[in-house]
């Protein structure tokens, strides 16, 4: 039995042995990645260049008559409207004037009468042949002279009132007061016209910039060398940013484009306008601003910006082909618009699934398993505000190099 027992096992181990399977690799299954079609949709080129905000309007306030400063009517920096009374100086002599030239006038008047009448009653003789014709001359040249003296006197009213009415000096236009250069008691107007203070006007406000003259010639291929008119430039929309802003959140108008390229920079000036009622601009800011580069918007295509990768090749996207490889696809980006998506301006067709997926799992030669999405539509800008009011009409640009949309 044991004799029995001992063969058995031997027999037993090599069945084992016979029934153990071999290990061999398995490559896991191909990733699941999200793909999706170009999202296609018209819009605008735009070019974006920096420049600096500029005060609709600057003025010195100076004092233009000789006198002691009286009174200060403003708060340093402070706003004010048009016709508020700024600085006040003394008065008394200029009053004095305007009623010695009110009682010269009264005067030259009376004589004007006087002479008038002899002139009447010289007339009527003459033509009775009761006055001699030089008595006749006489009267006449006296009521002449009255007249002229007359309007000579209203002259010397006018000035005596013009001089009066420089010792206020008023703010000519809403806006906000520099602070005053000059105190109360000090003499002002001496010999020359003494500044106490400038005015600066924010509301609207300016933005300058510089567009290079490659990019005019551009605006004038994409215009197909049409002449732009003034009123179209005006309605021509332009959007800033500044520094701490995303975006561009601040909307106006063209408003002059200068009718010369600077030979010195080959550039061309150009000025937008912009409401500024809650006087979030001030002179000075630097701006990004966002200039339209033609009229019409045009078909693109657009991706998430996040999935344009470069090499030292440059730019790429990848794609899966119909055999759901991925591919690496070379691009030519564009503008890039709100909600961070792109525009490609050449590398991709309608067609193409672009790979969303960006985890790394995507790798150009391997398969995948795509899995069909969709890309959201950028949001939609805001719309341009209403164009400023026109406290001045804006320069005529020229045709031959507007950059305007």
């Amino acid at each position: 039995m044991l004799y029995r027992s001992l063969i058995s096992l031997p027999l037993l181990a090599a069945a084992l042995a016979g029934w153990k399977r071999e290990n061999k690799f398995q490559p896991p299954p191909p990733p699941e990645i999200s793909v999706a079609k170009p999202l296609q949709q018209e819009v605008t080129p735009y070019d974006e260049l920096t420049g600096n905000t500029v005060a609709f309007a600057t003025v010195d306030l100076v004092a233009r008559v000789e006198g002691f400063l009286t009174s200060i009517n403003y708060t340093d920096g402070a706003a004010v409207k048009k016709g508020d009374l700024l600085f006040l100086i003394e008065q008394t002599m200029y009053q004095a004037k305007v009623k010695e030239a009110e009682a010269e006038l009264d005067s030259a008047k009376a004589q004007l009468v006087q002479a008038q009448a002899e002139f009447t009653r010289q007339e009527t003789l003459l033509r009775q042949n009761v006055s001699a014709q030089n008595t006749y001359d006489v009267a006449k040249a006296k009521r002449d002279t009255a007249r002229a003296n007359v309007e000579n006197q209203e002259g010397n009213l006018t000035i005596a009132q013009t001089n009066l009415g420089y010792t206020s000096v008023t703010a000519p236009f809403d806006g906000i007061v520099t602070k005053h250069l000059i105190s109360v008691g000090e003499l002002v107007g001496a010999s020359t016209p003494t500044k106490l203070a400038a005015i600066v006007q924010l509301d609207p406000i300016y933005v300058t910039f510089n567009v290079s003259e490659q990019d005019v010639l551009k605006i004038r291929e994409n215009l197909a060398n049409r002449r732009i008119t003034v009123e179209e430039l005006s309605k021509v929309p332009l959007d800033i940013g500044l520094m701490n802003e995303e975006g561009f959140p601040h909307h106006g108008n063209l408003n002059y484009v200068s009718p010369e390229i600077d030979p010195a920079t080959g550039t061309i000036l150009v000025r937008g306008l912009f409401n500024n009622s809650n006087g979030d601009l001030l002179p000075g800011f630097f701006a990004r601003i966002r200039l339209p580069m033609g009229l019409k918007a045009k078909q693109d295509l657009l991706v998430p910006n996040i999935v344009i990768a470069e090499d030292q090749a440059g730019k790429y996207v990848l794609v899966v082909n119909k055999d759901d490889v991925v591919e690496q696809r070379r691009v030519t980006t564009g503008q890039l618009l709100v909600g961070n998506i792109r525009v490609i301006a050449s590398g991709l067709t309608a067609e193409d699934r672009v790979v969303l997926t960006t985890n790394g799992r995507a790798v150009p030669g391997e398969k995948v398993v795509p899995k069909d999405t969709a890309i959201a539509a950028p949001p939609a800008a805001a719309p341009p505000a209403a164009a400023p009011p026109a406290a001045a009409p804006p320069a005529a640009a020229p045709p031959s190099a507007t950059p305007t949309k």
